[in-house]
């Protein structure tokens, strides 16, 4: 599984398809969209901020990296739901903490909505500690770091 820069529209259109696809099942935990299906994936691809996850020629997740001063943000995460379970969300984490470090941040910082349990489950997992719940802009969080 090679990790690359997503570019242009169709890797675009992927992407948006992906997300909608990783987080419909969340819809009625929630109660409406979580905030990355309503993200504009067209700009945000364009920024040069988000890579994927290829398999096969198959774009099968996602990761939108933000610097953020003292921290490299993930401010969104997807895998496909057919590649769930198969090291595509691990190895997009090593890729941002790879990021991170290439450019000499000590930490990486994620947030998940306090409904996603799995993630709850799989951050720590992979090395990242819980550091704080509150609610944002009607989403109840739950705030991850991984020092490095």
């Amino acid at each position: 599984m090679d990790v690359r820069p997503a570019s242009g529209p169709d890797d675009a259109a992927h992407v948006g398809d992906l997300v909608d696809r990783a987080f419909t099942l969340y819809i009625p935990r929630i109660g409406r969209k979580p905030m990355p299906m309503e993200s504009d994936w067209t700009a945000l691809v364009g920024s040069g901020r988000c890579w994927v996850a290829v398999d096969d020629r198959e774009i099968v997740g996602v990761v939108h990296l933000i610097p953020a001063g003292d921290h490299l943000e993930v401010e969104t995460l997807a895998v496909s739901p057919q590649a769930q379970g198969r090291g595509v969300g691990g190895r997009l984490l090593a890729f941002a903490e790879e990021q991170a470090r290439g450019r000499g941040l000590p930490e990486v910082r994620l947030c998940t909505n306090a409904a996603m349990t799995e993630n709850i489950a799989y951050y720590p997992r992979r090395g990242y500690a819980e550091t704080h719940r509150e609610t944002q802009q009607g989403f109840s969080r739950v705030f991850f770091t991984k020092t490095l």
